[in-house]
């Protein structure tokens, strides 16, 4: 009842800002009209106390103060908006940049941003106004150049997190470009954050205004309210009862105003979620793999050394082939390096890891080697991924329909009518049936049940005809049906299509169903590999046969298990 309670109030809050907002916007934009008199022309005697016909008397010179306070709101809200509007727009390319490109890049965004936010910010803009001289432009820029660092650390951190999500990394591995990932996914994710920012922003904008035109930094020739407070201060209103009628307004107006857009700011940031719209896509063009050799297996890993940071290492001299038609399954317990072997194929190591020697060859060329272009290239048409968890890899906010859409334009050049086609029979081919095909394009994933939505991810990552697929942990999180329908299915597409298919498992009594070769690493390195048969029934290497030993089965496996 308490929440309920709550979203009402913050529902209310925001409608009275809202309200108050609307008023002094139509007598921003409205005052010429609404103003009785010219601002800038003398209408009465000097110091006019309030009367029928000049409502809040006049300055020292004989303005009219309502007029001044009227035509004050436009240049006020102006500044003000403006102001945000620039902070907001560099806030966010800087915070977007730097999560998002990491590295060096990062580094030097964020101790800019350091540096600006160590700075107090009214000594600050006090010394950039005073070196680029009065007037509208100063005040935007100065007040610009001190607010967008907060929302650009903010925004940051948010980015570093979405980067790191399985379905940003679905997207890398099926092709998707930086520029791409970002419009696409990561822009729409945080703009519900920048929206109250925006507004929040404008509150601020609009005080420190007022103490650059109090301080004479403002423009002479537009009265806004701190201009107002600056010629009461400077004429000696306060030595006279002029101050009930030239200085309280437009404080009162200041006050009003940064009252409203926080209120209204603070409902927004309080409901905002995350809610991305489906956008039609822009055509892509058409990519055309390089000619491989005829002789070139689809997945080589010769030598393969992949080290953490300093000395950790990730794996090290690993190598095995995979060929057309054949599963090779990659099993070891967790930290043995089978994800590292597994993203090195990808070109999707983490930032901390690096190849120090060998090579990834998918269909004869060297992964290491490419550019990112040509990593974008290959990615989801030459090699896929099928990712672990088939929840986190897919959008939430988004249909399976438009996800499965998107990978098959990642590169093809197609309509929608033709996207859309492919993917019901895409869909078709992993086993959704006719008749749930409607159901399935229109659902979202959490509308679906496990098996259903890993069968989806299996047809995205078959959407371009690859010739490898790495299935890492493709059963994860199923229950013992749905993990042998996933297993079969995988069986019938490698045969059906001749895939070179490498399963990243811990599970070896899921693996050895299907694959013809098996290869076993441990601490990096790969101890041993050969036939399933082999290594089932007579494991060479002392961990192979622990692990064969400790695997749960209805019957023993092993032949002869040497303790």
């Amino acid at each position: 009842m308490s929440i309920l309670a709550g979203h009402t109030r913050s529902r209310r809050l925001a409608a009275v800002g809202a309200a108050i907002l609307g008023v002094l916007l139509v007598c921003a934009l409205a005052a010429p009209w609404l103003a009785p008199y010219d601002p800038t022309e003398r209408v009465t005697r000097p110091f006019a106390v309030p009367s029928g016909s000049h409502w809040l008397g006049a300055d020292d010179v004989g303005h009219d103060l309502l007029s001044m306070l009227i035509h004050g709101a436009r240049v006020s809200l102006f500044v003000g908006v403006t102001a945000a509007v620039a902070a907001t727009t560099i806030g966010t390319l800087v915070g977007v940049i730097a999560g998002y490109a990491r590295g060096a890049v990062d580094s030097v965004l964020m101790r800019v941003v350091d540096v600006v936010l160590a700075l107090p910010v009214l000594p600050l803009t006090i010394v950039i106004g005073v070196f680029a001289g009065p007037g509208l432009r100063t005040q935007v820029m100065v007040i610009a150049a001190v607010l967008w660092a907060g929302l650009a650390r903010e925004l940051r951190s948010q980015v570093l997190s979405l980067r790191e999500r399985d379905y940003i990394q679905a997207e890398r591995a099926m092709g998707a470009g930086s520029l791409y990932v970002l419009r696409r996914h990561i822009v729409p994710a945080v703009l519900p954050l920048v929206i109250p920012q925006f507004v929040l922003t404008i509150k601020t904008a609009i005080l420190l205004e007022a103490s650059l035109s109090f301080l004479g930094l403002g423009d002479i020739t537009s009265a806004s309210w701190g201009s107002m407070l600056s010629m009461a201060h400077a004429r000696s209103a306060f030595l006279t009862d002029a101050w009930l009628w030239w200085v309280l307004p437009p404080g009162l107006a200041i006050a009003v105003t940064v009252l409203a857009f926080a209120l209204l700011g603070n409902a927004i940031e309080e409901r905002s979620r995350p809610i991305l719209r489906v956008r039609r896509r822009s055509r892509k063009r058409v990519t055309t793999p390089p000619a491989q050799p005829a002789t070139a297996d689809p997945l080589v890993v010769d030598g393969l050394t992949v080290v953490y940071g300093d000395d950790g290492r990730g794996a090290r001299d690993v190598s095995f082939t995979v060929r057309e038609g054949e599963i090779v399954g990659l099993v070891g317990e967790s930290g043995s390096g089978k994800s590292t072997v597994a993203g090195a194929a990808m070109g999707l190591l983490p930032a901390a890891a690096r190849v120090t020697a060998g090579r990834v060859a998918v269909t004869g060329r060297d992964v290491a080697a490419m550019s990112p272009a040509e990593l974008r290239e290959i990615r989801g048409n030459r090699i896929s991924l099928i990712p672990q968890e088939a929840l986190s890899a897919l959008n939430p906010v988004r249909t399976i329909g438009s996800q499965v859409d998107e990978a098959i334009r990642a590169h093809q050049a197609c309509g929608p009518d033709a996207a859309r086609a492919r993917t019901v029979e895409l869909l078709g081919q992993v086993g959704l049936s006719a008749e749930h095909d409607r159901a399935v394009v229109d659902a979202y994933p959490h509308q679906l049940s496990g098996g259903m939505r890993q069968r989806v991810v299996i047809a995205m990552a078959l959407a371009n005809e690859p010739d490898v697929l790495i299935a890492d942990e493709p059963t994860s999180g199923l229950d013992v049906l749905r993990e042998a329908e996933v297993l079969a299915l995988l069986d019938e597409l490698r045969t059906r299509r001749s895939l070179a298919l490498l399963i990243v498992t811990h599970n070896l009594p899921v693996i050895e169903r299907i694959a013809d070769r098996i290869a076993v690493m441990k601490d990096g390195a790969l101890v041993e590999i050969g036939a399933t048969a082999q290594i089932i029934g007579a494991p060479r290497h002392p961990y192979t046969r622990l692990l064969v030993g400790s695997a749960p089965r209805l019957a023993p496996a092993l032949r002869s298990v040497q303790p």
